[in-house]
C-alpha cells in the first residue's frame, strides 16, 4: 500500500486520501480542522475590509475638515453667499426691488409669512429684527427698565384689582372677614404706527461691498429708539404712546388713583438753599416699600450733573459711578436712568422720577417690522419706509414718583 492511500475498512478498498485530510487523522476530525481554518479566513478578510473602509472615510473627513479650514481663511467676498434663503431674498428686494424670490416665502422664525402687498411692504427676516430690538432694549430709554410685552392685537390690556382680600385674626368658633367686592380696572393700551423713513442711492445699493441690511437696521433702530424714548416720557397718547409726565400729578399726600404723586423741593425751579439733599431722600421714601427694591431714578444729563454734587451730612457724595462696564449709576444705591427726554430743572418742573417702572409703566409691542421700497419719490435715491407697532402707558399709578422743582 503506498503513503498516499488509506483503507477504507468499511468497503474494502483502496482510495487516495482527500485534500486537506491529514495523514493518520480521523477524517471527521481533518474536516472540521478544514472548515475552522476557511471560518477564520473569512473572518479576517471581513475585518480586513472594515478596516479599509473607515480609513478610506477618515482620509475624506480629514480632507473636507481642511478645505473648511481652507475656505474660513479666505476674506468673505459678499455677506449674502453664506446667507439663509430669507435673508438672499430679502436683500435682493432692498437692492434691486426684486420681489420674486419674496412671494410665497414662508419664514421658519414664528412662522411669518413675507407674502405681504407691495403696499404695505414685506416683513424683514428675524435677524434684522433681532439686531433692532437689540437696539431699542440697550438704548437709553423708558423701554430698558419697563416692562415689555409682546402682542398680537391691536391693543394690551392690563387689568387692576383696587380691593384688597378680607383677612385678620380668626378663632375656632369665631367667623372670617369676607372679601369685599371686586373693584377691577382696565387700562387698555393701543398699538400705535411707529414710522422711519431711511434712503440710498441705488449706486450704493448696486455695491456687493455695502452691507444693505446692517445700514438699514442701524438707521431705523436709530429713529425708532428716539421717537420712543421721547414719546414714553412726553407723549400725549395720541397716534403715539402716553408718556408718564402726561398724566395729571398731584402731591403725595393728596395721592389717588390715575393720577402720579410728588414731592416738592421746597424751592421754585431748584434745590432747596439748606440741605438740598433732602428732597431725594423724602422722594425716595415717598414711594411704597414694595416698590423701593425694583426702583430706578429717572434725569437727564444737566439735571444729574447737578444732583451728582450733591452730599450726605457727613460729607460722602449721594451719588456713585458704576464700578463695572455697562453698570449704570447709582444714586442712594439706587440705578440711574439717564433719558434725555426728562425736563430739565425749572420752576415748577417734574425733573426727576424714582420708581418701580417695571411694575408701574407697559410697553407693548407687535414682533413685526416691515419695508416698503421705494424708488421713485426721491429719485435718485430709494426710500425705505419701515414700520412697527408700537404702544405704552402708566400701568401702577402707585409704583412711580416725582420731584417737583418748587414751593409746594
Amino acid at each position: 500500500m503506498t503513503p498516499h492511500m488509506t483503507v477504507r475498512a468499511r468497503d474494502g478498498l483502496c482510495a487516495p486520501a482527500e485534500a486537506g485530510e491529514i495523514e493518520g487523522a480521523p477524517v471527521g476530525s481533518a474536516r472540521e480542522v478544514k472548515a475552522a481554518m476557511a471560518g477564520f479566513l473569512r473572518h479576517v478578510s471581513g475585518f480586513k475590509e472594515k478596516m479599509d473602509a473607515r480609513f478610506q472615510q477618515q482620509e475624506e473627513r480629514l480632507t473636507m475638515l481642511d478645505r473648511k479650514m481652507t475656505t474660513h481663511q479666505r476674506p468673505v467676498l459678499s455677506a449674502a453667499a453664506d446667507a439663509a434663503p430669507h435673508q438672499k431674498a430679502f436683500d435682493a428686494y432692498l437692492r434691486s426691488g426684486d420681489d420674486d424670490a419674496l412671494r410665497g416665502l414662508v419664514l421658519e422664525e414664528k412662522a411669518l409669512g413675507t407674502a405681504v402687498s407691495a403696499e404695505g411692504g414685506y416683513l424683514v427676516d428675524p435677524q434684522t429684527a433681532a439686531t433692532i430690538q437689540g437696539v431699542l432694549r440697550s438704548a437709553a430709554s423708558i423701554r430698558s427698565i419697563a416692562n415689555v410685552v409682546n402682542v398680537e392685537a391691536t391693543s394690551y390690556d392690563v387689568l387692576v384689582d383696587h380691593t384688597d382680600v378680607g383677612s385678620g385674626w380668626a378663632t375656632e368658633a369665631g367667623g372670617v372677614t369676607e372679601s369685599d367686592t371686586p373693584q377691577i380696572e382696565r387700562i387698555s393700551i393701543a398699538l400705535h404706527e411707529l414710522s422711519a423713513l431711511p434712503k440710498a442711492s441705488q449706486r450704493l445699493l448696486d455695491d456687493s461691498a455695502f452691507d444693505v441690511e446692517g445700514w438699514l437696521a442701524g438707521r431705523i433702530a436709530d429713529k425708532f429708539a428716539r421717537a420712543e424714548a421721547s414719546a414714553f416720557v412726553n407723549g400725549d397718547g395720541v397716534d403715539k404712546p402716553k408718556g408718564f409726565l402726561a398724566h395729571p400729578v398731584i402731591q403725595k399726600d393728596a395721592w389717588s388713583w390715575g393720577k402720579l404723586g410728588y414731592v416738592a423741593t421746597g424751592n421754585d425751579g431748584d434745590f432747596a438753599v439748606n440741605n438740598a439733599s433732602d428732597a431725594v431722600v423724602d422722594l425716595v421714601y415717598a414711594l411704597g416699600a414694595r416698590y423701593r427694591a425694583n426702583a430706578s431714578f429717572v434725569m437727564n444729563s444737566k439735571t444729574a450733573g447737578a444732583v451728582r454734587k450733591m452730599k450726605d451730612a457727613d460729607g460722602r457724595f449721594l451719588w456713585s459711578d458704576g464700578l463695572a462696564a455697562g453698570e449704570p449709576a447709582r444714586l442712594m444705591g439706587y440705578p440711574v436712568l439717564i433719558a434725555e427726554d426728562m425736563p430739565d430743572i425749572a420752576s415748577g418742573s417734574n425733573a426727576i422720577a424714582f420708581g418701580d417702572f417695571r411694575a408701574g409703566y407697559t410697553v407693548a409691542d407687535r414682533p413685526d417690522l416691515r419695508i416698503l421700497r421705494d424708488p421713485f419719490s426721491a429719485k435718485p435715491h430709494v426710500l425705505f419706509y419701515a414700520t412697527k407697532r408700537v404702544g405704552g402707558d402708566v400701568s401702577d399709578f402707585a409704583a412711580i414718583k416725582l420731584l417737583k422743582f418748587g414751593v409746594s
